[in-house]
């Protein structure tokens, strides 16, 4: 049975990209928000948005960030972050700048968002405990099937190191 997920992402930017990882199939990883409803919870402001965020955060077992070009320090994305650590999910990173836009377009590599994160209890930073994978391929089509071969096994990575930390 596929592990159920939450995708976090840059809507506006990697929307395209997102929807190219989510495709995959090997994660239940759907929202109970279509995308093109996302912009209608955005204008009812930022309270709605976490609620939102909590309510899909709270069935699943692990969070996956999709890090694009400008995925870092974003604030529904460290939201995320934070909620999901919390929470005890597992949680990891994909880089997905190599994947083509809507447009055909690729981005460049953004900054790993978990390098913001320091843990209160080691004073660790969240990067040196969270893994985020870079996919070496840059066509779309090996790319999916890199994420494909290995989505599974890194979901359950993600959720075995949450475990073992405090």
């Amino acid at each position: 049975m596929p592990r159920r997920v939450f995708f976090s992402f840059h809507h506006q930017l990697d929307l395209a990209r997102a929807a190219q990882v989510r495709g995959i199939g090997l994660v239940s990883g759907n929202s109970t928000l279509s995308d093109s409803d996302w912009s209608r919870v955005v204008a009812k402001g930022e309270t709605i948005i976490q609620k939102w965020i909590d309510g899909q955060l709270a069935d699943r077992e692990c969070l996956i960030v999709l890090i694009g070009a400008q995925t870092a320090g974003r604030r529904g994305i460290n939201y995320e972050i934070d909620k999901a650590w919390a929470a005890k999910k597992g949680v990891m990173g994909i880089y997905v700048h190599n994947y083509s836009d809507a447009n055909g377009a690729k981005s460049t590599k953004g900054k790993n968002p978990f390098e913001d994160f320091t843990l209160k209890s080691t004073g660790a930073k969240l990067a040196a405990i969270v893994k985020a994978h870079d996919p070496l391929p840059t066509e779309n089509r090996a790319i999916t099937n890199y994420i494909s071969v290995n989505l599974a096994k890194r979901v359950q990575e993600a959720i075995r190191i949450r475990a073992g930390q405090p």
